[in-house]
């Protein structure tokens, strides 16, 4: 055998003995007439001393910050396994490596303790998910990763078929209608960890290829659906965290979400909920921005009233950015010795700043900080910018700290400004809430899903809802969203046929299992718990992938590459 114990097993139990151990030099040191030498694999550190001649006590050199520290090997023999050349970067937790670099050499990066720790992590959460879901009578199923395209939402990777010249498959967004088509058959609870594919553009918890805790379940109700995966996040959190969440997490509506915090992902870590001050600033002064808005919205930030100009110019320039788009920003200062001081100070009498105080519920040394706009909803947007902006420099999002929630009652439908049409809120098979039906032929844009969302930390972790089992509804939801019954028929002819030989009522939801593992990591991006991630182009940068392929391979599959079309763009 390479060797009989790991880097990171051995104690004071083991003196004495003889041991083979093998793995990566982490570092040497000389030390005299001595060399000691760092051992390292993925369980541990273990210091080799050459040179047995010199004093035991002159020899000792423990080290209390690993496991194995009181311990030494005494060599009596070396074999090089395999030489090794510098690495570009150090293996070390803080290392000196930067981003692109380690993609780069992802393998080396995966060395260090901090990006191993992910991966053992996100190991042992499949361990956990597998045996909650097991016990619960699910039954795990793989369904294909080739599939025909279905491109209602995002788009779809596609895949050219050799053997069918001029056809496509897809990769799958996810498993949704395959795992009904599962209902259907009599897997009355289905579930995958799946790897799902969304060719849309990157952000820290996205990636062009991302794995799901996918499941379905027949015969069961929003509440039942709810309860099942609200005890698989207690099961997680207690398990891997050591964090009791409630017996019963709050439920929030779409509504009140979007209402008090901007977000259908609301942090609720924190306050500094808004309050729609319109009845307090509208009318009241001659501050014509405010008199003009449709909606005016304030947050109160504690004990914020002694910020600097420079200060409050900086959240100024932070909603005026492209990601935020709001035209400005109005403060007013509670200061502690009882005065008050805003950007408006001009515009209103004293008397307005004190009901706006109490309508805010803030005391002296807070700031109150206020924007407005036609839209409701995008100011709200935009003003959920600005209260997590000042949570994160107050330290009110702390990664220890776990506020987890549902949200419900999800509109059924929005309104795409580029197709210029109602697009489905979540996907079309996604049940409307049984008390607005009738709402559906005349004011389809008030329908309520039966749709939930199960959040963390500002985060979507995942959802899920309700799913259409009446043919005949589900035809109206394809008319509603502009689908012809031929071109409905095109793409979901197997489920519209499926649902014939009676489905069963059905519903389900995914995890996102990424996001879900860098939750319980308190990391801040979901790339450190994927063992090959892409970057925020979508390449990965270790493969050099995408990149060109032979033109023998492009003839094969009948496919011409338009570079003179890709050279006017800049693509090439």
């Amino acid at each position: 055998m390479y060797r009989t114990k790991t880097n990171g097993e051995l104690r004071l139990a083991n003196v004495g003995e003889v041991v083979t151990l093998a793995g990566w030099v982490q570092r040497t040191r000389k030390m005299g007439g001595m060399t000691f030498v760092d051992l390292r694999d993925r369980y541990g550190i273990t210091q080799i001393v050459f040179n047995n001649e010199v004093d035991a006590a002159e020899r000792s050199s423990k080290n209390a910050n690993i496991p194995t520290g009181d311990i030494e090997i005494i060599a009596n023999k070396l074999n090089i396994l395999s030489e090794s050349i510098t690495p570009p970067f150090t293996i070390e937790d803080n290392t000196d490596g930067g981003d692109d670099l380690r993609m780069k050499y992802r393998y080396l990066d995966l060395r260090r303790n901090a990006v191993r720790r992910n991966l053992e992590l996100r190991h042992d959460m499949a361990i956990l998910i597998r045996n909650y879901l097991d016990d619960k009578g699910f039954l795990e199923v793989e369904t294909p990763i080739l599939i025909g395209s279905t491109p209602e939402g995002a788009r779809d990777f596609i895949v050219p078929s050799r053997m069918n010249p001029g056809q496509f498959y897809a990769l799958p967004q996810s498993p949704q209608t395959l795992k009904q088509l599962l209902m259907v058959a009599g897997f009355d609870r289905y579930f995958q960890i799946a790897k799902c594919f969304r060719d849309e553009d990157l952000r820290a918890d996205r990636q062009p290829e991302f794995t799901q805790i996918d499941c379905e379940m027949s015969f069961v109700d929003q509440e039942d659906v709810i309860e099942v995966f609200e005890g698989l996040a207690r099961h997680l959190f207690k398990k891997v965290r050591n964090v009791d969440l409630p017996e019963k997490l709050d439920q929030m509506t779409w509504h009140d979400a979007m209402r008090l915090y901007g977000s259908d992902k609301p942090d609720r870590r924190f306050g500094m909920t808004f309050v729609e001050v319109d009845d307090v600033l509208k009318g009241t002064g001659t501050f014509p921005v405010f008199n003009e808005a449709n909606y005016i919205g304030a947050i109160c930030a504690p004990g914020c009233a002694d910020y600097t100009r420079k200060q409050l110019d900086g959240l100024v320039d932070f909603v005026k950015r492209p990601q935020v788009g709001a035209k400005g920003l109005v403060y007013v200062k509670f200061n502690s010795d009882g005065t008050v001081k805003s950007s408006i100070d001009k515009f209103y009498e004293p008397a307005v700043w004190q009901q706006l105080k109490e309508k805010m519920g803030a005391n002296d040394g807070d700031l109150v900080l206020i924007m407005s706009g036609d839209n409701a909803n995008k100011t709200r947007v935009q003003l959920c910018s600005l209260r997590l902006e000042m949570g994160e420099r107050l330290g009110l999002r702390d990664k220890n700290k776990f506020e987890c929630l549902w949200i419900v009652d999800f509109p059924l439908f929005e309104w795409s400004d580029e197709e210029q049409r109602l697009m489905a809120t979540h996907h079309p098979f996604t049940m409307p809430n049984p008390d607005d039906i009738p709402l559906l032929d005349e004011h389809p844009e008030r329908v309520r899903a039966k749709a939930y969302d199960f959040v963390c930390n500002g985060i979507e972790v995942g959802g899920g809802s309700l799913r259409i089992h009446d043919g005949k509804l589900q035809a109206k939801m394809f008319d509603i969203l502009g689908f012809t019954p031929e071109r409905a028929m095109a793409q979901f002819g197997f489920l519209i046929n499926a649902f014939k030989y009676g489905a069963p009522p059905h519903a389900g939801l995914a995890f996102g299992f990424d996001r879900f593992v860098s939750i319980m990591a308190g990391l801040d991006s979901i790339r450190d718990c994927i063992a090959f991630p892409k970057n925020n182009s979508g390449r990965d940068v270790m493969l050099d992938a995408p990149s060109p392929v032979d033109q023998s391979q492009l003839d094969e599959l009948y496919i011409d590459v338009d570079r003179e079309r890709l050279k006017a763009e800049n693509k090439i």
